[in-house]
């Protein structure tokens, strides 16, 4: 599961190692704090299950935005956090639906009410239809995954599902800036992260499109692994609380600004007629959309190894071909 051969863009990869070395503050009186019983807590993490694992360290590898923003944060009061549940909105019809540990996106909230008019042609009925941009009813275009496995061979696991979880997010990214004609400002471009972690061992992804012509497929790039358990590597233990805050702190902003400039962008009409919507691969020029990881996700077959790609047991299982959906559902205009 490797990059494109061209990798991301010069400048992702300055932002990679701006987000890595950034400096950050640090919470105080937590299990991370002191050496003595950040030891004892990663001793008795050892070996056990997923569950106690996200209760008792996961707030220390991925901090929550709503809880900063809670404390102070007034950047991050417009993010909408879900845990472990279902993005029942994410536009996917046949495969199944991303249901990540965490996940981190827009409030609906954070937009003003011209910018949601102009995106409800594409939204339809919040309670009933699919969306490429809202994935629940209340959060919109999502950038931020995170799978927590415990054991060895479960990062593996969390990195499939956290493809897949980004997979959906890129595509909706792509789907509103070629509306607008600007699908190729997030070519080779890190545009979403993920992070797989268990109870030793974390693995921050960057997430991108690369478009060549019509052909469209979505790449990740491994910014970092490591151990964050005590080891002669070195005291890493933080290193991936202040890269998740380093991305609040230091790229969320611009992402969420050009994310609006592409929505002023759009038509104001919210009358518009569901005819004038693309609703074809044709129209979309999605007809060659699919995950560059497809290649390399069929060398560890999801079903061979009877592996779904939602966090909670489902009759489902998921094939790597169900990585992208490649025709997208367009709400239709109610008439009146």
């Amino acid at each position: 599961m490797n990059d494109h051969e061209l990798g991301i863009t010069a400048q992702s990869g300055k932002l990679c190692q701006q987000l890595l070395n950034a400096t950050q503050e640090v919470p105080q009186n937590t299990l991370f704090s002191d050496d003595l019983l950040f030891e004892k807590t990663c001793r008795r993490l050892k070996g056990e299950n997923e569950t106690k694992i996200v209760h008792r360290i996961s707030e220390f590898i991925v901090p929550s935005a709503e809880l900063l923003a809670d404390r102070g944060a007034k950047h991050l009061a417009n993010i909408r956090e879900t845990a472990n549940a279902c993005w029942t909105r994410s536009g996917s019809r046949s495969g199944p639906r991303p249901q990540p540990d965490f996940g981190f996106g827009f409030d609906r909230d954070a937009f003003n009410s011209e910018q949601l008019q102009r995106l409800q042609p594409f939204l339809g009925d919040l309670l009933a239809d699919y969306s490429l941009f809202a994935v629940t009813y209340q959060m919109y275009f999502p950038f931020l995954t995170c799978e927590v496995k415990c054991g060895d061979g479960g990062l593996d696991v969390a990195d499939r599902q956290n493809a897949y979880s980004q997979s959906v997010i890129l595509r909706g990214l792509y789907w509103l800036f070629k509306v607008v004609g600007r699908e190729k400002e997030l070519h080779r471009e890190i545009s979403g992260f993920s992070i797989s972690h268990n109870d030793e061992d974390v693995r921050i992804w960057g997430h991108y499109i690369f478009i060549d012509g019509t052909d469209v497929k979505f790449y990740r790039h491994l910014i970092s692994k490591f151990v964050f358990v005590p080891s002669g590597e070195g005291d890493q233990r933080w290193k991936a609380y202040k890269f998740v805050k380093n991305v609040y702190d230091l790229w969320l902003p611009d992402h969420f600004k050009r994310i609006c400039s592409a929505i002023d962008m759009l038509p104001a009409d919210s009358n518009m007629e569901a005819s004038n919507l693309p609703k074809t691969q044709s129209d979309l020029d999605f007809g060659s959309m699919r995950s560059g990881l497809s290649q390399q996700l069929a060398n560890h077959s999801l079903i061979d190894e009877e592996v779904i790609l939602n966090s909670q047991p489902t009759n489902q299982l998921a094939t790597p071909e169900a990585t992208v959906e490649t025709e997208p559902h367009v709400p239709r205009k109610k008439k009146k």
